[in-house]
């Protein structure tokens, strides 16, 4: 019977995913694009968003609006529960291979809190507005893919964090009523 992994040869692929994508941003494009997108998931977006939805939606934008926000609230204090209780090292601090490409906002790496408030942003706002699927998805994808890019977070720490995050949406929607993603 095969044995699975071991934990050392887990961190280890964790470790040389993260090392091959953050060398893309050796190329100047691509070290832009992504530290811009990171700029945009540290709030900016987000915030930009929920304006745009009440100044364009009135009652039912606000209504949205305050629905992201609460779920940002809890996601914030989740994420930073899990930060202090982890204590995980950012790949750049373990490993002087990989380079930050730019600064972190704090000092550890699981989850990451731009993946988990991308995603459940992003979920609770598809079940408001589902024609802001173009959008808001691949942004989405492209703010988690950022933090590996930039040296910030293991692969393992976004796919933590989207599952957080669907959780934490997933939830959020169940709670609120008139609110679904099957509408």
């Amino acid at each position: 019977m095969r044995q699975p992994p071991s934990r050392n040869v887990l961190l280890g692929r964790d470790t040389g995913w993260c090392l091959r994508a953050n060398r893309w941003c050796e190329r100047h494009p691509v070290r832009r694009f992504f530290a811009a997108v990171s700029r945009l998931g540290d709030g900016v977006f987000w915030y930009a968003l929920m304006g745009a939805l009440i100044a364009f939606d009135g009652l039912h934008g606000l209504a949205a609006a305050a629905h992201l926000a609460t779920t940002g609230v809890i996601a914030l204090t989740l994420y930073k529960l899990l930060k202090r209780w982890t204590r995980r090292p950012r790949p750049f601090a373990a490993d002087m291979r990989i380079r930050a490409w730019i600064a972190p906002l704090d000092e550890f790496s699981f989850p990451s809190g731009h993946t988990l408030h991308a995603v459940a942003f992003t979920i609770v706002a598809l079940a408001h507005y589902p024609s802001l699927a173009p959008l808001l998805i691949p942004f989405a994808a492209c703010v988690a893919v950022s933090r590996v890019v930039l040296g910030l977070h293991y692969p393992s720490d976004v796919l933590a964090a989207t599952a957080i995050g669907s959780l934490l949406a997933a939830l959020s929607i169940w709670i609120v009523p008139g609110v679904s993603l099957f509408a």
